[in-house]
């Protein structure tokens, strides 16, 4: 029994001493479900971004972006989005977790969207 508390106490002091966190409050990501990135949408229908968010200990809420503008802004981790029409052409659609001041703080995804 000696030996046990000589060798485990120390490490069993240090378990108790870190905070617990769990795995899944620390790994912030965002997810788009669809348009899967290079799809082509018809442009007479209406375009919606699909996705699921986990913010993370530094995020707040989401914003949604098409070709760098600032489109949206989302309270719901999982959901749709409606997007305004769009034109022809290639579209960037990206989603920004971000910080109570609005500020990204790095975790997105964007997508590749063609409107024919």
């Amino acid at each position: 029994m000696r030996w046990f508390q000589s060798q485990w106490l120390p490490v069993l002091a240090v378990f108790l001493m870190v905070p617990a966190m769990p795995a899944a409050a620390a790994e912030a990501y965002v997810k788009i479900i669809s348009p899967a990135d290079g799809a082509r949408l018809d442009a007479m229908d209406l375009a919606k971004l699909v996705y699921e968010v986990r913010p993370g200990p530094k995020g707040d809420h989401i914003h949604v972006y098409v070709d760098g503008k600032e489109v949206g802004i989302l309270q719901r981790l999982k959901g749709s989005y409606a997007l305004e029409p769009l034109s022809p052409g290639q579209h960037s659609l990206c989603i920004k977790v971000v910080n109570k001041a609005h500020v990204p703080i790095g975790v997105e995804q964007c997508v590749k969207a063609r409107v024919e």
